[in-house]
């Protein structure tokens, strides 16, 4: 009976931890997470949808919907920071993510103020994580597409550290970094969104975990996007298990587990950052 939920939390702390050690390179800022593009707010906003309009009473109606919204709103992001020439810049995608994701928090608040108590419990416990929905097709699918994603990712490794070093050392060395961006990002968006779209908003894991494996085994993506992708499974394995046990027979959600393991664990990455 727990074994699916393992599984499931395993497959989402992976996704979440392998698209944290992506964005904090590409976007070079050690407090970006996975959801600093505003696939959190997208993905939540169409959960929100699939609640309200009835559509989570069907087979994957909910993830489906979110899903959706997490792609538009990488869309969105893409577009809005990139400019009359469609030039990405590492400040124009983390301001794009920070104000789509704020319109879209927005929006959140204003449904959850409008919806039913009922429907309302439902959201807010989505909102902070859920991996109660755990069945073989939720992970058969999310484990498919962290598999594909993580080969496309880990393939772009080598060119990943040139990039860390200077993109005009990149270029030199024959890598075209636009496209490496380019294709990275999709990547990395597309195994959070699916990640997101099942498993709700879960924060904190893709900035702590690639810190923690950056300290034991240093920058290299060849080495390190495989440990943040193990050790990112296992600590979601032990948030769910802490969730389910604390205050038995009532569950907590996993995202507030995460968040008190990671909020603590944020000021210290801000005041070590400060201190240099």
């Amino acid at each position: 009976m727990r074994l699916p939920r393992i599984l499931f939390a395993g497959v989402v702390g992976a996704s979440l931890s392998a698209g944290g050690v992506i964005f904090q390179a590409l976007l070079r800022n050690p407090l970006a997470d996975p959801f600093v593009l505003g696939i959190s707010g997208g993905s939540a906003l169409g959960a929100i949808l699939a609640i309200v309009i009835g559509a989570s009473a069907f087979y994957l109606g909910l993830p489906f919907l979110a899903f959706i919204g997490a792609l538009a709103t990488v869309f969105l992001v893409f577009v809005v920071a990139g400019g009359p020439r469609g030039v990405l810049l590492d400040n124009s995608l983390l301001l794009a993510g920070v104000v789509v994701n704020s319109f879209f928090s927005a929006a959140i608040l204003f449904a959850l103020s409008v919806v039913d108590s009922l429907e309302l419990h439902s959201i807010s416990f989505w909102l902070m994580g859920d991996l109660s929905r755990a069945s073989l097709p939720e992970i058969g699918g999310a484990a498919l597409c962290l598999v594909a994603c993580f080969a496309v990712l880990y393939a772009q490794a080598r060119k990943l550290n040139l990039i860390v070093q200077g993109e005009e050392t990149a270029l030199q060395l024959g890598v075209n970094v636009r496209a490496t961006k380019y294709l990275l990002l999709a990547a990395t968006s597309l195994v959070i969104a699916v990640a997101v779209s099942f498993a709700g908003i879960i924060g904190f894991i893709g900035i702590m975990v690639p810190h923690m494996m950056r300290l034991v085994y240093g920058s290299d993506h060849r080495l390190l996007l495989p440990a943040a992708a193990l050790f990112g499974a296992s600590f979601l394995v032990a948030a769910d298990t802490a969730a389910r046990t604390v205050l038995a027979p009532s569950e907590l959600p996993v995202g507030v587990i995460t968040a008190l393991c990671g909020a603590p664990y944020f000021i210290f990455l801000m005041r070590r950052k400060e201190r240099r």
